[in-house]
């Protein structure tokens, strides 16, 4: 059963709520201590409790990687690569009243948990090296999957970004919220971050945007969806040169404001969406070869302009439809 540790800053607690930027899941770290806390007491090695033997429950041992793979008395509880055919998480998925449901007593998991649960799952349920409990442990037992993780281009693209990023300062993240803005780490430990005006868009103008400059190296994702920004703004994000999304849905930036983003080497998607961007602002993006997709919906566009973007950039997505 999963766990995901949060630390005790309120910086990390928003972490869950970022976008879907996530580093494999580390058993021993994310998964272990809520197994440990809402699991294992039902599902260890056999022990005398009050005079009294008791076993692990279905026969299911969630104390040391070798039982967890070896399975229940009904057989394996984990199919690495397919949730879905993993009894271990198929249990925590069902009705609350359902005789199978996990855990039967105490706190269910959380959202965040089952989610993690699952992504350790996906990635082949690597144990990263952990064993646990050797008590009963059958010569010859296996303690790791035989599945492979193999990372994610997303992760590894990811995992570069963050080389010799330092961390946001407690300073730093005061003055960009005293800007009015929303600032949420990708993942938990990770100096990218997030970063939106959601709770004020009809404040957020190019002098809000300017404010948040200071931490423009750990921005990889800016949302200034529906705020009164205009093409000033953007020779303020033209200066991230970590920035990998770009939401300007509904703003009054225009062709010209575009042209401040050419010098940005990650950027992989731009919203533009109800926009008065036209074929001229295309021309600017045709420039920005990392882009990968370009939303265009409802802007001024047209089916040709379109079409020259996506011959200039190969494998880039765009649609005005």
């Amino acid at each position: 059963m999963p766990s995901f540790v949060l630390r005790s800053t309120s910086f990390a607690l928003c972490a869950l709520a970022a976008s879907s930027v996530q580093a494999a899941v580390n058993f021993e770290k994310d998964l272990l201590p809520a197994i440990t806390k809402k699991c294992v007491d039902c599902h260890k090695a056999p022990a005398v409790v009050n005079g009294q033997k008791k076993e692990p429950k279905a026969g299911l041992r969630l104390d040391a990687s070798w039982a967890i793979l070896k399975g229940s008395e009904n057989g394996p509880v984990l199919t690495p690569g397919d949730p879905s055919k993993s009894g271990i998480y198929e249990s925590v998925m069902l009705p609350k009243d359902d005789d199978g449901h996990m855990p039967s007593k105490g706190d269910d998991l959380t959202k965040e948990e089952i989610a993690l649960l699952k992504k350790w799952i996906e990635e082949g349920a690597n144990f990263g090296g952990w064993v646990g409990s050797v008590e009963g442990m059958p010569a010859g037992a296996m303690t790791e999957s035989a599945k492979p993780y193999k990372p994610r281009p997303h992760d590894l693209f990811y995992a570069a970004l963050e080389k010799d990023v330092k961390p946001l300062s407690d300073d730093l993240l005061a003055k960009a919220k005293a800007a009015g803005a929303q600032v949420s780490p990708v993942k938990v430990d990770s100096p990218l971050v997030r970063v939106d005006f959601l709770t004020g868009v009809s404040k957020c103008d190019d002098a809000k945007v300017a404010a948040i400059l200071p931490i423009k190296d750990n921005i990889v994702q800016l949302d200034l969806g529906r705020t009164v920004v205009t093409d000033a703004a953007l020779k303020s994000v033209g200066q991230m040169p970590r920035l990998v999304t770009l939401d300007l849905r509904q703003t009054k930036i225009t062709d010209a404001g575009l042209e401040a983003l050419i010098g940005l080497k990650k950027v992989e998607s731009i919203n533009l969406f109800g926009t008065e961007v036209t074929d001229a602002g295309l021309k600017h993006l045709a420039k920005i070869k990392s882009l990968k997709s370009v939303h265009l919906w409802q802007s001024k566009a047209t089916p040709a302009g379109v079409k020259q973007l996506t011959a200039a950039i190969p494998g880039l997505k765009a649609s005005i439809e």
